[in-house]
């Protein structure tokens, strides 16, 4: 089972977004047969299966195991990942490209960048993880409190120019490309 998984089709996104298949998506970290899971979130077998069928169809759930009993064979899945983010290319092939905003610090901006991050590192994922390679990446978290808005924009140049020397210093032609985002946002007092 994956960490995250990131949704590119449009079927995948409105399966898993469909309200009852996300609750299973939800209850199949753990891997349970449709009766099973039935049992535990109170809807009927015959339901739960019905939905489980539209999430395996679109590779959100996988065969975990088989347990036969007598002439019954009992078919165990298992959420394909603990967690999802849908691609913005599962709603539009065009969507979340940062080169369609002219204006670099605007929200907007920020968002296409993060889109297109989420595009690009999802299918690079799916593609090692199918040839059981790992994946390269490099992520920096981190929080920041500003004073004043002239310690933003401060902080701001001297970020640019020491990420710019960085880039200069390491950067070759013949080299592996790699993309690098650098990225600040305040933090929401309550998330949605």
């Amino acid at each position: 089972m994956q960490d995250v998984e990131v949704i590119e089709s449009a079927g995948a996104a409105a399966a898993a977004l469909d309200p009852v298949r996300a609750r299973l998506l939800g209850e199949l970290v753990v891997p349970a047969s449709a009766a099973g899971l039935a049992a535990r979130v109170g809807i009927a077998r015959q339901k739960v299966n019905y939905h489980l069928k539209a999430l395996e169809a679109h590779g959100l759930v996988k065969l975990s195991e088989e347990r036969r009993h007598g002439g019954i064979t009992e078919r165990v899945l298992q959420a394909s990942a603990v967690s999802y983010v849908v691609s913005p290319a599962a709603v539009n092939a065009s969507a979340a490209n940062p080169d369609a905003s002219p204006d670099h610090l605007s929200a907007g901006y920020l968002v296409a960048l993060a889109g297109r991050m989420v595009r690009e590192v999802g299918a690079l994922a799916r593609r090692a993880g199918a040839t059981g390679k790992r994946l390269p990446t490099l992520a920096i978290d981190t929080e920041i409190g500003f004073r004043s808005t002239a310690d933003r924009a401060a902080f701001a140049d001297d970020l640019t120019a020491a990420v710019l020397d960085l880039a200069a210093r390491y950067h070759h032609d013949d080299g592996r490309r790699h993309r690098l985002v650098v990225a600040a946002h305040p933090i929401p007092q309550e998330l949605p």
